[in-house]
């Protein structure tokens, strides 16, 4: 039996290994994680510059987990000495009805209520008057939330890494996890260098969870694609927008057609904003890393140029830096994310902690939180949990 490699291995170097790393680390056991490519690498769910941060959810259990979250971030700037969660007011707008992966306006707003979280509900004409859109639907109505706003993600990963290491853990890269076999005393981590033992494992490894979990008979069914966006130049410095959301949907088909971006940041050093669909474009198995823009991809893009140029006035409508980011949702449409231990599928799956699918960025710390407490033996909050199955 091979020699044990640490109390417990992370499988997976992005955001939420990383954070559940640093939080077994900091209970005093060993860690230590096993990244396939590099650390801050672009082709998995970590991958860009920035995020959405917000508040609002058509769900109230989501919304309050955000609450709960932001103390986390503010603890976690603190001990990094940098901010990463921007406040840019979120705005959320469009076609009331029209549902999507982010939810829906007028649900959204309920649980906004229900939670007595400010914020302003908008006409069209408002919505141009204070933010800069131009000549959008009359029909078009929604809400801004002055506390939304944006997360840093090259700083976020770059804070987890090294505060992380100064606690104590261990970070391995280029280096794929081929297999996962668990048994009594622990578990048995099989790679292209040889065989490690822990006694738990954390997998967080976004959209290839399911070719690690498929041999053990407990695959996810993940819905595994890509997300095509570009970036616009500002026309005039002394313009900007807070991040948004808007809910459009084709008159023909009833297709959804939903866009969002963000405003200038300025941790990028360039003056650039993102804007993209939300269009999924589906993945083969097995092709996840590759990062090549499809043909697909290329036409959301147009699309999204074209309402750039009848819509946000201030912005160049010349796409530039045309990308995908890898992303994963759980095959069923009523579940929002995958947090949970094997336990009850397959024998020993305690020892297997896992975290997938869903938009969980802003759920880092919290994510991370409730896998290292499942990874060492804690209970995690059933509020914080999400269970696979």
């Amino acid at each position: 039996m091979p020699e044990r490699h640490a109390d417990v291995l992370v499988v997976g170097g992005g955001a939420i290994g990383l954070a559940a790393a640093r939080e077994v680390a900091r209970r005093g056991r060993s860690v230590c994680v096993l990244e396939r490519f590099a650390l801050g690498h672009e082709r998995g769910g970590s991958a860009g510059w920035e995020r959405q941060w917000r508040i609002q959810y058509s769900q109230e259990r989501w919304a309050r987990l955000a609450l709960e979250t932001l103390p986390l971030w503010r603890q976690l700037e603190a001990e990094a000495e940098r901010p990463l969660v921007h406040a840019r007011g979120s705005l959320w707008f469009g076609q009331v009805g029209v549902a999507t992966s982010e939810g829906e306006l007028a649900l959204a707003a309920a649980v906004l209520d229900a939670l007595e979280v400010p914020y302003d509900w908008l006409t069209a004409l408002e919505i141009e008057r204070r933010f800069g859109f131009a000549a959008l639907p009359r029909d078009h109505e929604g809400f801004h939330q002055a506390d939304g706003g944006v997360i840093d993600v090259r700083a976020t990963l770059e804070a987890l890494a090294a505060l992380g290491v100064r606690s104590g853990v261990r970070v391995v890269e280029h280096l794929a996890v081929h297999a996962l076999e668990p048994d009594g005393a622990g578990v048995t981590v099989r790679t292209a260098r040889g065989d490690s033992r822990a006694e738990s494992v954390i997998v967080a490894c976004g959209a290839f969870t399911d070719a690690l979990l498929a041999p053990l008979g407990c695959g996810l069914g993940l819905r595994v694609f890509r997300m095509a966006s570009a970036h616009f130049a500002r026309r005039r410095p002394d313009v900007d927008l807070p991040t948004w959301y808007a809910f459009l949907e084709s008159a023909e088909t009833g297709a959804n057609e939903s866009l969002y971006g963000f405003g200038h940041d300025p941790w990028t050093g360039n003056d650039l904003v993102r804007v993209a669909p939300d269009a999924e474009l589906p993945v083969e198995p097995g092709a996840e890393a590759d990062t090549a823009l499809s043909l697909r991809a290329a036409e959301q893009l147009d699309r999204t140029a074209r309402w750039v140029r009848a819509h946000l006035p201030h912005l160049t409508p010349r796409p530039t830096h045309p990308g995908t980011c890898l992303a994963a949702l759980p095959a069923d449409p009523e579940r929002e994310f995958y947090l949970g231990t094997l336990a009850g599928r397959i024998p020993h799956g305690e020892r297997i902690v896992v975290q997938a699918a869903g938009w969980a960025f802003k759920f880092v710390p919290a994510f991370g939180r409730t896998c290292a407490d499942l990874a060492t033996g804690i209970d995690a909050p059933p509020d914080r949990l999400s269970t696979p199955w």
